[in-house]
């Protein structure tokens, strides 16, 4: 899962050398925390979230078939 999402992320982004996506695990969810350059983060999110909103629903759509729960988290690396 977090190969899928880096490679959209990366793909959005105009520096995808300061992408970073990690996994961890909380409670039976695992978490993949996103982190972007600050100029990247409007990309990311898109207007409205409708980006964002996209990249969740592509991962809880992936989710599903591997019967795991995923929460995608969008930082701004500092």
């Amino acid at each position: 899962m977090k190969d899928i999402v880096e490679y959209i992320v990366k793909a959005l982004c105009d520096y995808p050398d300061q992408v970073s996506v990690k996994e961890e695990s909380d409670r039976g969810a695992e978490i993949i925390k996103i982190s972007v350059a600050p100029s990247d983060m409007g990309k990311v999110i898109g207007r409205n979230g409708k980006i964002a909103t996209s990249i969740r629903t592509i991962v809880k759509s992936l989710s599903n078939k591997q019967h795991k729960k995923f929460i995608v988290k969008i930082e701004e690396n500092a």
